[in-house]
Parts: C-alpha cells; sequence; structure tokens
C-alpha cells in the first residue's frame, strides 16, 4: 500500500487545519482525518460548473464561484463560459493558491492567468454583498462549494450562506434568471425546502464522484431566480 506523505499544510481562517497529500500520483487535501477533495474523484465539481453553464445559456455568463480548492469548478466553468464570459473565484487561504500554482501546478496550467478568470482573496459572502449594494454587477451563476454542503464542517461562518438571510442575498444578487448552484457531499431535504422558501425554482440532482459512474454519490442544488 502507498503511503501518504504531507506536502503543506494551511490554517482556515476561523477553522481548522487543512493538509495537503500525495498518494502516488494523486493528491488529496485534508481536514483532520476528512478528505475534502482529491484528484481520483474530481468529476462532480466539474459537473457543478458544467451543468449549471448548460442549463443557464447565456451567452456571455458572469460566473462567482465560492471556493477555489483544486481549482476543478473553476477550470470547468472557464472551459464553458464561452469566449465572452468571465468567472470570478472567492478563496479565503491564500496557500491554496501557492498549492495551485506549486505542487498542484500540473492541475492548474495557465488557469490562474486566463484573461477571462479571477481569484479573489475573500470570503464569497462578501463579493455577494458587493453584487448587492451595486459595487459590481449581479451574477448569472454562483457556485458554492466553499464547505462539504450546507451543513458546513470547514468552518462555523459558512453556514450563513445557507441561512433563509444568506440564500435571499445570494437570490438578490443573480441577474433574472439566474442560477444558484450548490456542492454537498450528502443530501439535505431540509435545504431543499429553504431554497424554495426563498424563491427559487429548485432541481435537485446527484452526481458521482467520478465519470465512471463510481465513487460516491454527491448532491447538487440548481435554484434558478
Amino acid at each position: 500500500m502507498l503511503p501518504r506523505e504531507t506536502l503543506a499544510t494551511a490554517r482556515i481562517p476561523d477553522g481548522e487545519e487543512l493538509t495537503l497529500v500525495s498518494h502516488g500520483r494523486d493528491f488529496i487535501i485534508m481536514l483532520g482525518r476528512d478528505e475534502l477533495m482529491g484528484t481520483r474523484m474530481q468529476f462532480s465539481e466539474e459537473q457543478l460548473a458544467v451543468l449549471t453553464l448548460a442549463e443557464l445559456g447565456a451567452k456571455a455568463p458572469r460566473v462567482l464561484i465560492g471556493g477555489y480548492g483544486m481549482g476543478f469548478t473553476y477550470r470547468a466553468a472557464l472551459g464553458a463560459v464561452g469566449d465572452s464570459g468571465e468567472v470570478v473565484v472567492a478563496e479565503i487561504v491564500p496557500e491554496i493558491l501557492d498549492w495551485a500554482r506549486g505542487p498542484l501546478s500540473s492541475l492548474t496550467g495557465d488557469s490562474l492567468d486566463h484573461p477571462r478568470g479571477e481569484v479573489v482573496l475573500c470570503d464569497v459572502a462578501a463579493l455577494i454583498d458587493d453584487a448587492n449594494d451595486g459595487t459590481t454587477g449581479k451574477f448569472d451563476a454562483i457556485l458554492l462549494d466553499v464547505d462539504n454542503g450546507p451543513d458546513g464542517i470547514v468552518r462555523d461562518p459558512n453556514d450563513r450562506l445557507y441561512t433563509r438571510t444568506g440564500l435571499a442575498k445570494a437570490r438578490e444578487a443573480l441577474n433574472p434568471g439566474g442560477i444558484l448552484s450548490v456542492w454537498s457531499a450528502a443530501p439535505d431535504h431540509k435545504f431543499t425546502r429553504r431554497l424554495k422558501d426563498a424563491g427559487f425554482h429548485v432541481d435537485v440532482r446527484e452526481v458521482r464522484a467520478r465519470p465512471n459512474n463510481k465513487g460516491p454519490r454527491h448532491t447538487l442544488w440548481f435554484a434558478r431566480k
């Protein structure tokens, strides 16, 4: 059995420590003993972007992503927004970007320098607030993968994104017909109800973690304004 090698660690603001480890040719980001994400199971995170943009159908969509992680959702969004779209990512852990340009550079490629992409070091809630107060334009899609789902484990402040108030703010930050998409490791029927109570039309799908229809089943919500 191949051993795991610790490559780097980083402290989450208001949260615990993340660890980047290698396992043979694969990479994994750990929170304690929990695997948050890894290169063997990235398909559902990519589908968060691919399926959202397929449903959106906008010619020049403006997309906000909460959480960079290993960049799976970000790169998939860049590949799906077309020549005129824009993708903005909010990431709160600076070391995540150091890892992207360092040990994970083979995954990252030139995506962090992409002309249609931007990574901002801040809480995604701040960019949602900016869209609501007129500091920036509104978004055609908001993709949230900042935790393990609506029942967060990474940091307590993430919970506010999934409250009725947080969902109302996300809805207000969307253009008409825009979509709020949320990734989760598990289903959450109460969250589905909260989305509907916030005024969204909701579609819930299960997507496997691997493209060969294997691995855990993850839940994706697509909530249209």
